[in-house]
């Protein structure tokens, strides 16, 4: 009967045991927290060398596990083609980039886990040609409608920003159009960063900037869109 007693207390003990194992949920992994702030090279700048010691502010994570870096550098203002990429432990780098070109920049932290946080702001930047006394402008960014916005009325303002590390005075032609890419010009040498323009429900359009410095320096953006309802 003692034996019996004891068998019973132990199968008891076992699926309790059991039962709280199935009751506790497992501790899920956090992500970093995004880069805030990108030390160097500062948004908009002109560098004295083509070779460039990147910094940027240390990420945390909040279960304490270690954290690399994706540094990433390119041409392209959307990230489409990456020149130069980079994993790393630590929050910075040097490294040589061709000369006279307009790069762009973002950081991503991502712990030991492999799960990153979202990027960090995307910085943009020069580097110094030999014997130039003109550089292009940036590429021009989108303001508003925002990328593949639904947008209501019979108008919208199309809104931009655009800079040039020379501070030229720039002045934009402004295409748009319902087929991609666009090829109607509706602005021309105008020196405002936004144009409102007539639209049609149910429709879809595309439009895109070209930024000019006045001194034969020009840079085309990117298509972007957006739709009526």
């Amino acid at each position: 009967m003692k034996k019996i007693n004891l068998l019973i207390g132990f199968v008891i003990f076992v699926a309790a045991c059991t039962a709280d194992g199935e009751d506790e949920d497992p501790i899920e992994n956090q992500a970093p927290s995004q880069v805030d702030s990108l030390i160097y090279p500062s948004d908009n700048l002109l560098c004295a060398d083509n070779t460039i010691d990147f910094e940027w502010e240390a990420s945390t994570d909040p279960d304490g596990d270690d954290i690399s870096y994706l540094l990433e550098i390119t041409r392209d203002i959307d990230f489409s083609t990456i020149d130069h990429s980079f994993t790393l432990i630590s929050t910075s780098k040097s490294t040589t980039l061709e000369k006279d070109i307009a790069y762009y920049w973002r950081v991503k932290a991502i712990d030991s886990k492999n799960l990153g946080s979202d990027y960090s702001t995307v910085y943009q930047f020069y580097t110094e040609g030999v014997g130039e006394t003109n550089h292009i402008p940036f590429a021009p960014e989108l303001i508003a409608p925002s990328l593949n916005e639904v947008v209501s009325g019979t108008s919208s303002t199309l809104e931009w920003d655009a800079n040039d590390v020379d501070n030229d005075p720039l002045i934009f032609d402004i295409y748009f159009d319902t087929e991609n890419p666009p090829i109607t010009k509706i602005g021309d040498n105008q020196s405002d960063k936004t144009l409102s323009v007539d639209i049609n429900a149910v429709t879809t359009y595309y439009w895109k900037v070209v930024a000019k410095d006045g001194k034969g320096g020009q840079s085309v953006g990117q298509v972007w869109s957006f739709s009526t309802n």
